[in-house]
């Protein structure tokens, strides 16, 4: 635990200036980011005696052991870079929404030629229209059903769309007048664009002037004696306010607002967002977050608005915001909404009528939501808390192993061999710390030695940036290094606080195998001078756990938590693991001798393989004839001409179902004269094909 005042600046050090601060441990990880109108002052706030901090407060002061700041001109500038900071480092005792769910949103493709109505979750995409956030995918669906009779846009995916516009034959939607079939130009681009935008007006809330035009369609066709027409036109509107009967009129002035209500206690909140579009509920959310920081309702509003808004833009945000409590200060949070949106927003607390009655509603749900979220979090709390320790007496550990890493191999008869990394923290998948690895130290099957090369270039690398930095952070070496690491997902390069994959040891690491691959684990730590990780194996035969230098196996109860835990783990590894390699050899199947092309990319090689049909027709083509495809000059043509030269044919692929040679056309794309369709296909020697996935 460190000492505030060991890193306490100087006075009159701090410049009484907006800004934003961070603090730092002593491992560089940023652990805190706040802003604050007078960085003196608030900065004064921390290091004054720690009997009179608030716990919290004073379990960050005592983890920190460095303080940093970035002066700004406005008190919106300390607000923007607040957000960016928290959203780049992610530091632990910053509050941090967490949804319960990832929410759908009924999304309209704008982008497209033929736009298409569809569910969608995760990050918004430009040129995309969004509706919503919804409780449920299905409520998305019943909507849009009932809306198709009205506005028949199309839903379909881009594969049924190309496949009906080959065959010139609708889908059913198409054959029940539930879509307009521009796949088969039944409508012009032009006007089934005019219909999207006319669903995504209705779906905006403007549904008056659609119903109002339907009624008079409908009663010229009855004057006119059109009576089928009329009923057709009555089902539509009937349609229409059944799926405006889904979103009650909550407020009678046709309303654009969001509601946020706040629900907390000592240690948790929880939010609840209400979206409003023209006087009707269009989209509901919820967050949860643990208070490791001392914050006020007000600031608890201001990291949501943060949360809510900070990827937004224009009507995204809307012209009113209404919440328990305002943010301290307020101007600049709401001059901060106004620049997001262009134009003036209101953000206040509803003080009577309509929307203090609906604020009533989204203030029930958000309490409901904490007590529903306590219920859950404490059954998993325990559970989860009752594996490690089972795991910690079970090992005979110290402590309760807070991290865990499990690595598994994976090849297919000793091709492709790979390893994975899997990492939990608090019983809980950490999947931003997944690594991947490429055995390249020797050729072959050999399970015992790649695991010994695998524990040994993680903690190497581990232990050579300790060793470089005096800090336990540790830099990614990119893509792929000499020894043919391949990182899960991009991370950052820099030293600068953010998360890292290798930045922390585990306390045990957890290997998929028996004794062997423990003995393999444990002897690379020991050559490196590591003795404080905990090693242990779990075998899949009988579920034993293996310990180095033990002669037998320890075995835990079959409804023990810290088993089941320990499989989860080692299931995950596996999994990880399984699909890298699955990756890899599937690559390697796919590979044409266009790849080793040098200069040509995956543009011109798919307008070469269209241009020609096939490997086997580009081979026997001219050089002129290689000219005529787009993109292509003759230096070119001749570098594939001669490429193309060199390289043999690969070997015919096999039909594993009947034993037939398949008739390869070189592109990737293997044909058969015989056997059933759908029949695996695989290709090289016999041993291969008899090779199992590990």
């Amino acid at each position: 635990m460190a000492d505030p005042s060991s890193y306490r600046p100087r006075p009159g050090q701090i410049p009484d200036s907006p800004g934003v601060y961070k603090f730092r441990d002593e491992h560089r990880r940023v652990i805190y980011v706040g802003k604050a109108k007078s960085l003196r002052q608030r900065l004064a706030n921390y290091f004054q005696d720690l009997a009179g901090l608030h716990p919290r407060t004073r379990s960050m002061v005592t983890t920190a052991a460095s303080v940093e700041w970035t002066v700004v001109s406005t008190e919106v500038e300390a607000l923007q870079l607040e957000y960016s900071w928290i959203k780049e480092f992610d530091p632990r005792f910053n509050v941090k929404y967490r949804d319960d769910k990832s929410y759908p949103y009924l999304a309209v493709t704008m982008n497209e030629e033929f736009p298409r109505v569809q569910v969608m979750r995760g990050h918004k995409k430009k040129g995309v229209r969004y509706f919503g956030p919804y409780a449920h995918a299905w409520a998305i669906r019943d909507t849009v059903d009932l809306l198709l009779r009205v506005f028949p846009v199309r839903t379909c995916s881009t594969g049924v769309f190309k496949n009906a516009a080959r065959t010139g034959r609708p889908c059913l939607l198409g054959y029940i007048g539930k879509c307009s079939a521009p796949c088969v130009g039944r409508i012009t681009p032009e006007d089934h664009l005019d219909l999207a935008e006319e669903f995504c007006d209705f779906m905006a809330g403007r549904t008056g002037t659609y119903l109002r035009r339907l009624e008079k369609q409908m009663a010229e066709a009855a004057e006119e004696l059109e009576y089928e027409r009329a009923a057709r036109l009555r089902d539509d509107i009937g349609a229409l306010r059944k799926a405006m009967e889904k979103s009650a009129v909550v407020l009678a002035d046709a309303t654009d607002a969001d509601l946020v209500a706040v629900a907390e206690d000592e240690l948790e909140a929880a939010v609840q967002i209400f979206h409003v579009r023209g006087g009707r509920v269009r989209g509901q959310r919820g967050w949860v977050t643990d208070k490791v920081e001392e914050v006020t309702t007000g600031a608890l509003v201001e990291h949501a608005l943060q949360q809510l808004y900070g990827e937004e833009r224009g009507d995204a945000v809307p012209r009113e915001v209404l919440v328990p409590a305002l943010p301290d200060p307020v101007e600049p949070v709401q001059e901060w909404l106004t620049g997001r949106r262009g134009a003036g927003v209101s953000l206040r607390i509803p003080q009577r009528g309509d929307k203090k009655a609906l604020m009533e509603t989204v203030q029930r749900n958000a309490q409901q939501a904490l007590a529903l979220h306590k219920t859950r979090r404490a059954s998993d709390l325990t559970t989860r808390s009752r594996a490690l320790e089972e795991i910690a007496e079970a090992l005979d550990l110290d402590s309760a192993p807070l991290r865990v890493e499990c690595y598994d191999i994976s090849h297919l008869q000793g091709d492709d061999v790979v390893a994975s990394m899997v990492v939990f923290e608090d019983g809980l998948q950490r999947k931003g710390e997944y690594r991947r690895f490429q055995i390249k130290g020797f050729a072959g099957q050999d399970d015992v030695r790649s695991m010994h090369e695998v524990i040994t270039r993680r903690f190497r690398r581990y232990l050579a940036e300790k060793e470089r930095t005096g800090e336990w952070a540790d830099g990614d070496p990119g893509p792929v290094d000499a020894g043919g690491e391949v990182p899960a997902v991009p991370a950052a390069t820099e030293d600068d606080g953010r998360p890292k994959r290798f930045a922390y040891p585990p306390q045990l690491v957890v290997v998929d195998g028996g004794r062997p691959q423990v003995a393999a684990a444990r002897r690379a730590l020991d050559e490196l001078g590591i003795d404080d990780i905990a090693v242990c194996g779990l075998a899949k035969r009988l579920e034993e756990v293996w310990l180095p230098d033990e002669e037998d196996p320890v075995v835990l109860p079959r409804s023990s938590e810290g088993l089941y835990l320990l499989q989860r783990v080692r299931d995950e590894a596996h999994r990880f693991a399984i699909s890298y390699q699955r990756t890899k050899r599937a690559k390697r199947f796919r590979s044409s001798p266009l790849d080793d092309v040098p200069g040509l990319g995956e543009t011109r090689k798919q307008a070469l393989i269209k241009h020609f049909g096939s490997v086997k027709r580009l081979r026997s083509a001219t050089i002129d004839q290689i000219c005529e495809v787009p993109g292509i000059g003759r230096k070119t043509a001749e570098t594939i001409a001669v490429a193309l030269a060199q390289s043999a044919p690969a070997a015919p692929a096999v039909n594993t179902a009947t034993g037939e040679i398949m008739e390869d056309d070189e592109d990737g794309a293997p044909e058969t004269t015989a056997g059933a369709p759908g029949d695996p296909v695989t290709a090289g020697s016999p041993d291969e094909r008899r090779g199992q996935e590990t």
